[in-house]
């Protein structure tokens, strides 16, 4: 099985996340942290606690088109021939 790749946000994304972990820590933990400090915990939190929401998100997606598949023999199926039946 070939190795997977690391989970990776868009830049843009990152900051926001950087950002949204400085503010979440200055208002529940009473400390404040840097943008290194919370980059490094964004990094742990992508590599511990991401393939379990990556797995659960891909679960729950592949639930939903099973779901949405499961009867679609059955209304997509025509008769074949349906005049030459009639007779």
């Amino acid at each position: 099985m070939r190795k997977k790749a690391a989970i990776v946000l868009p830049d843009a994304a990152r900051k926001q996340a950087i950002a949204s972990l400085r503010a979440y820590f200055t208002a529940n933990m009473d400390e404040e942290i840097g943008d290194l400090k919370a980059g490094l915990l964004l990094d742990f939190i992508l590599s511990e606690l991401g393939p379990s929401v990556y797995n659960q998100a891909i679960a729950d997606a592949r639930a939903f088109f099973e779901e949405r598949t499961s009867d679609l023999a059955a209304i997509c199926y025509r008769d074949e021939f349906p005049t030459s039946r009639k007779s």
